[in-house]
């Protein structure tokens, strides 16, 4: 079975992925939630530049829970893909892709492998929508409205006919939808301005 690119994010009531300042402090973490799940369900993590810079080598604080620990060693454990206009190379970290994008994805969903996470940021995932690469939406809705912030959906070049899947209502207020999709990107070049 063909692997699955899956956008897994948290989100505010209004729409929002973090706040003004880049603030995700609202957002709610807790064992029902069912993440460590679904980070044993990948084995990739495909980051925009940003976001890896700011969470690809991210080490918790000594104070923080043990399954908080638990979780990032989990993360740190993956295949991690980045993709940016500027930075080239490859480490035993991390892979960069500069272009080619959907080339590039098709073949690493072709390889075998468990499925794959699209963590952001925005503009990647914006990218990822556009050019149709998106199998599922699993979005955590949090119970807070901010009123600004960076919105999730921005950029959206045509309408997305989704299915849903899945509902999960938690204890914590939070609701998750699963949703998937079978839309067709264009064929061609992602605008790899945006990536970064």
């Amino acid at each position: 079975m063909k692997r699955k690119i899956i956008l897994d994010l948290a989100v505010t009531l209004d729409g929002f992925i973090e706040g003004k300042n880049g603030e995700v402090d609202w957002c709610i973490m807790d064992a029902e939630m069912g993440f460590t799940h679904f980070l044993n369900q990948i084995d990739t993590i495909f980051y925009g530049r940003k976001s890896y810079d700011l969470w690809g080598q991210f080490t918790p604080a000594m104070e923080s829970s043990d399954a908080e620990k638990e979780i990032w060693d989990l993360v740190h454990s993956k295949e991690k893909v980045v993709f940016s206009k500027t930075q080239k190379g490859t480490d035993n970290k991390v892979i960069f892709i500069n272009d080619y994008v959907i080339e590039e994805v098709n073949q690493i969903k072709n390889r075998p492998g468990k499925d794959i996470w699209l963590y952001g940021g925005a503009s990647l995932i914006t990218t990822f929508i556009n050019l149709g690469l998106v199998d599922e939406y699993r979005l955590s809705v949090h119970p807070v409205v901010l009123g600004e912030g960076k919105p999730l959906f921005v950029d959206i070049k045509q309408r997305l006919n989704l299915k849903m899947v899945n509902t999960k209502t938690f204890s914590s207020g939070v609701v998750q939808l699963i949703y998937q999709t079978h839309f067709l990107g264009k064929n061609g070049q992602a605008p790899l301005e945006q990536l970064d």
